[in-house]
């Protein structure tokens, strides 16, 4: 008998969805199924021709109105509900951000706020669209639980574990579909790092999707110099998983972080703050500069343009490894 090979086309087609449309993939199928969730929506579009079964009446868009889409969110939460809020980022954390505080956080109500195009993803919109800022003023708030997924597909199984915290959640998402992270990588689990590479010489500690893809094109650059590089990959970025990261370090004397948000608070401040604690660490931040982005573009380019990439981190590596090097002669 002849085997005929199928057609390349009945191959199974790459997922190319973005995190968000993956985030609302997976809405539509576990509404139905929880009669606690409740979606409020922003007019966002986001659901737009989804098909909620009979699930439908827990669907409610409540316009261009953050603020009180989260004191509705808070009140559903007091009545036993776990309502997911859907925003975009830079209006989560800036403009609806007392309600926030005060309606959720402080009652440490559980609901998730899904807020969609941060960073520099919605960079064709400019500066007012921009979130930069995001994960300072969230991870600040007591009960808040900050994540940020690092490709589609974790984005699924992280909002599932998020559901299950029985607090606040910040779920950070970007707005086009961005590059998987490496086949073989751990299953996420919330609260624990994931080790992309294990390298004895400096670490690399990242969070979102360009920063993660930045940290290990530069483990490579770094490994054709004799440099090795551990990469971590940090989505929960409060709580934050200082074990892993101590564990990780070992006896080096150098972290890069790299982020996709001003210096200033965000991810690599957060790395700081919990290592300088316990141990004397050179903590080095890879992030946008101390300025709104004055030109419109794709996410890679402003990130790339901003500092945000293979190179900068390499180079940075290379730096702090020359000094720490020298203070130990």
């Amino acid at each position: 008998m002849t085997t005929v090979a199928a057609p390349a086309s009945a191959a199974p087609a790459a997922d190319t969805r973005s995190a968000r449309e993956v985030y609302r993939d997976t809405v539509a199928r576990l509404l139905p199924r929880e009669d606690r969730l409740v979606v409020l929506d922003s007019d966002t579009g986001l659901f737009n021709g989804v098909d909620f079964g009979l699930a439908a009446d827990r669907y409610l868009n409540l316009g261009i109105a953050e603020h009180t889409l989260m004191g509705a969110a808070s009140g559903l939460a007091r009545e036993g509900r776990i309502p997911l809020v859907n925003t975009m980022a830079a209006f989560a954390s800036s403009r609806a951000l007392e309600a926030v505080k005060l309606d959720i956080a402080l009652n440490n109500l559980p609901v998730l706020i899904a807020a969609t195009h941060s960073g520099v993803s919605a960079g064709h919109l400019g500066p007012t669209h921009h979130a930069l800022e995001d994960l300072a003023t969230l991870r600040v708030l007591p009960h808040m639980t900050v994540v940020v997924p690092g490709d589609p597909a974790q984005t699924a199984e992280l909002l599932r574990q998020a559901l299950a915290c029985g607090g606040p959640v910040y779920l950070r998402l970007g707005r086009g579909a961005t590059p998987a992270l490496p086949a073989g990588a751990e299953a996420p689990r919330l609260g624990r790092a994931q080790i992309l590479r294990r390298g004895a010489d400096v670490t690399i500690a990242a969070c979102g999707p360009y920063p993660v893809l930045a940290a290990l094109e530069a483990a490579g650059l770094l490994a054709a110099d004799g440099i090795e590089a551990n990469v971590l990959h940090l989505h929960t970025v409060k709580p934050l998983d200082t074990p892993a990261l101590l564990d990780a370090l070992g006896d080096q004397r150098t972290v890069i972080t790299v982020e996709e948000h001003w210096a200033a608070g965000g991810f690599g401040s957060a790395v700081a703050e919990e290592l300088s604690a316990v141990r004397p660490v050179r903590v080095h931040r890879i992030a946008m500069p101390d300025a709104f982005v004055p030109v419109a573009g794709g996410q890679r380019l402003l990130l790339e343009q901003g500092g945000v990439s293979a190179l900068a981190v390499a180079d940075r590596a290379r730096r702090a490894l020359d000094t720490t090097r020298g203070d130990s002669r």
